[in-house]
């Protein structure tokens, strides 16, 4: 029942946000999202605490932040060469290895840009892409978790996430797939059906692959949710692992395809 409750709160404050926030307070919000996110993450890398993790988290924040505002190939220019300097101002000021420097500087990529490209998502397509994007994350997880229950027999990867299974992922891309085949002309009227199609097959094999990444992640430190901050769901990575993958490739589908 919690976390029901739970989920039903948080999809109902996700779908006032995306309906009735200006483009700004969604900034913030994303802003604000990425750095909880980010700040589960660290600890997964075994990042180190204190002052180390403040220029990881800062850069978080304004990856999500640039990217929401201009999503350009001069945007992703000028997030590299910032990239570049924080990782000279880490090296110089710790004397840390590089792959851990790698770690603490991927969520930047991981967390800031896919979340700041769904509020630019937002932007170009407006509420009803943003809702699109979001309902058939929601219907391919729920897709994936029932038929997995019904008729799930062959684990999918057994050593990354030992309870999903193959049958699952499959009823997760069909009913995705005929999900976004369905409603995507609500959302892009001058979209075609086999190009919803694909849009919703790789929305969901991407966020299957998102789903895995994070339970690597939390396999690798040894433990069962990036945090307990929402109830009966765990933490904030959690609930977004899928979005992370998918909200890029909804946005290149809507900006270079539709």
């Amino acid at each position: 029942m919690t976390r029901v409750v739970s989920g039903a709160v948080l999809g109902a404050a996700a779908l006032a946000a995306v309906l009735y926030l200006p483009l700004p307070g969604l900034r913030v919000l994303a802003c604000v999202v990425a750095l909880l996110a980010a700040h589960e993450y660290l600890p997964l890398v075994r990042t180190g605490a204190g002052r180390e993790r403040l220029l990881p988290l800062a850069l978080v924040v304004v990856t999500c932040w640039w990217s929401s505002v201009a999503a350009t190939g001069g945007t992703l220019l000028v997030l590299v060469l910032l990239m570049l300097v924080a990782v000279a101002a880490e090296t110089l000021m710790w004397e840390v290895s590089f792959e851990r420097i790698v770690a603490a500087f991927f969520p930047a990529w991981y967390i800031g840009l896919p979340l700041g490209l769904l509020v630019a998502l937002h932007a170009a397509g407006g509420y009803r892409a943003t809702v699109l994007l979001l309902a058939t994350v929601v219907v391919s997880d729920s897709g994936q978790y029932y038929t997995g229950r019904a008729l799930g027999r062959r684990p999918l990867a057994p050593r990354i996430s030992p309870k999903k299974t193959l049958e699952g992922a499959v009823g997760g891309v069909l009913i995705g797939t005929g999900f976004v085949t369905l409603a995507g002309g609500w959302a892009i009227p001058t979209a075609s059906w086999t190009s919803l199609a694909a849009l919703g097959a790789v929305l969901v094999v991407v966020g299957i692959c998102g789903d895995l990444f994070e339970s690597r992640l939390k396999r690798s430190a040894g433990i069962k949710d990036s945090s307990s901050l929402i109830p009966g769901h765990g933490g904030v990575l959690d609930r977004i692992d899928a979005l992370l993958f998918a909200a890029p490739a909804f946005y290149v589908y809507l900006r270079w395809v539709a």
